[in-house]
């Protein structure tokens, strides 16, 4: 599908973690390596593709957050909830504002410099988005958790879904962020579902960490995977010390989904913030983003890991600290 020696898709980690040094290491070991455009301004993002491209990667991807609509939210009850960890750690609790995350900048980054694949997540682009990216040479997939959503996206155009099952770690690529409880799938059934629907590529995310769980959602049907809590803690990984030694050193046994850091659900390692602010975080992204932002950089420069946000999925236990070479090889022998 991707020309790449493996089908082994490296996730587009925002926030730092997906360096463009982590999808050079994963290309040249013989996967797909990613780099994650959400939270970086499209000049920032435009260096880290040419940077990459110096290495000579060869196919490697570029993944974008698409906007919601713009609401009205009332913050007060939330800012109340986390003032008292803001006191602890010497912040501020941040102004919760919308953003685009400079949607059509790096729309047109991508259509005037084109990169071989784009991946976009928290929504569907429309279809002249998708055309537009296609007459340029780029294979574009979109990321899924139901298989409505995957439905909406094959009549868009993807030439490719990636299926987010309930068990990756880290945002769901939800297309909707609302209060109700949204469809939760795991990987294996939402695969299943999918390939009755759609004869596009599909590639699996969720909980895959070693050759075992490989094999098992390649032979269910899908055409590649996508893995992402696996390179946490590689050293090309651009993850903060602390958020690593957190991981490798098991300080916490579960994951479990929550708004409490950023308004949208994503699977996290579940410390003290998470589990306190969970059930009163509203479904405001990316305007809670902004407010435990001042938090969650405090905390990483103090080493207060019971309040960063510490994304993982299922199979956490699972993490290594070794090359992303490494990784590769233990995922594809």
């Amino acid at each position: 599908m991707f020309n790449s020696k493996y089908p082994l898709v490296q996730a587009p980690m925002a926030g730092g973690v997906s360096t463009s040094k982590l999808a050079a290491a994963v290309c040249k070991a013989g996967g797909v390596g990613f780099l994650a455009g959400g939270y970086k301004t499209t000049s920032a993002l435009k260096e880290e593709i040419e940077e990459l491209k110096k290495q000579k990667p060869g196919v490697f991807g570029v993944n974008l957050f698409v906007p919601e609509e713009e609401r009205n939210y009332d913050f007060k009850k939330y800012e109340q909830h986390i003032k008292r960890i803001a006191v602890t750690l010497q912040a501020e609790v941040g102004v919760p504002r919308y953003h685009d995350d400079e949607w059509q900048n790096k729309l047109v980054l991508l259509t005037n410099h084109p990169v071989p694949l784009v991946s976009f997540t928290f929504g569907c682009p429309s279809k002249d988005v998708i055309l537009a990216l296609q007459e340029k040479g780029t294979f574009v997939i979109v990321t899924v958790t139901t298989p409505k959503e995957a439905k909406l996206a094959a009549e868009a155009g993807a030439d490719a879904l990636c299926l987010q099952g309930i068990e990756a770690g880290g945002h769901r690529g939800s297309f909707d962020n609302q209060e109700e409880k949204e469809e939760d799938y795991g990987v294996l059934e939402l695969i299943d579902l999918v390939k009755k629907q759609s004869s596009l590529p599909l590639i699996a995310a969720g909980g895959i960490m070693d050759k075992d769980d490989v094999e098992i959602v390649l032979t269910a049907g899908a055409s590649a995977v996508q893995v992402g809590t696996a390179f946490l803690c590689c050293k090309e990984s651009g993850a903060n010390p602390t958020y690593k030694k957190a991981l490798l050193n098991k300080t916490y046994k579960e994951t479990a989904v929550t708004r409490a850091f950023t308004g949208r659900r994503a699977r996290g390692l579940a410390n003290a913030f998470l589990i306190s602010h969970t059930d009163s975080a509203p479904a405001a992204y990316p305007h809670v983003h902004y407010m435990t932002q001042p938090l969650r950089k405090k905390a990483a420069e103090q080493g207060a890991v019971d309040y960063l946000s510490l994304w993982a999925g299922v199979g956490h236990n699972k993490v290594k600290s070794c090359s992303a070479q490494e990784i590769v090889g233990s995922l594809m022998t």
